[in-house]
């Protein structure tokens, strides 16, 4: 079966009736639970961006807690796990100011983890990676918010 272009999609859901569209928003959570959580997020959470943040950051402050460093390897898994998890709730929001926030929590966490970054080439290049996606998201940004985000971000350079 064919998937069904966004304009086609777009077309057709305007064409239902609000009860119609509960019932496929309805159905569409319950098989998948990225889906739910996408709704959760767009009917919840999305009126008050500085509390979506704050529950990120939060989230990710538990996960570190968690964080086994004892073995580079392990340190590596758990790593990449976080930031599975951050980017799944930075495109939720779809805001890159939250892209930002969340993304410099992320690498400030880890540079003040037990982490040997240096140590261990995919960890290092993992902390880069998250580096490089909030410079792309800065550039995007008001030039007076691209000034306090890169004062904060030459901190975070290793």
């Amino acid at each position: 079966m064919k998937a069904a272009t966004l304009n086609e999609l777009k077309k057709e859901l305007q064409a239902l009736s609000p009860k119609e569209l509960v019932e496929i928003c309805i159905r569409l959570a319950k098989y998948k639970k990225e889906s739910k959580e996408l709704l959760t997020y767009l009917i919840f959470e999305a009126g008050n961006e500085a509390d979506y943040i704050a529950a990120i950051k939060a989230d990710v402050d538990e996960q570190f807690e968690l964080l086994n460093t004892s073995n580079l390897y392990v340190a590596k898994k758990g790593l990449q796990k976080i930031v599975r998890s951050v980017t799944k709730y930075v495109k939720y929001s779809g805001i890159k100011q939250t892209e930002i926030e969340v993304l410099m929590y992320f690498c400030s966490k880890m540079k003040a983890a037990d982490i040997k970054i240096s140590h261990s080439t995919v960890i290092e290049n993992l902390y880069y990676r998250q580096l490089t996606k909030v410079e792309k998201a800065l550039k995007t940004l008001h030039e007076d918010l691209q000034f306090d985000y890169e004062q904060e971000l030459k901190g975070l350079c290793l």
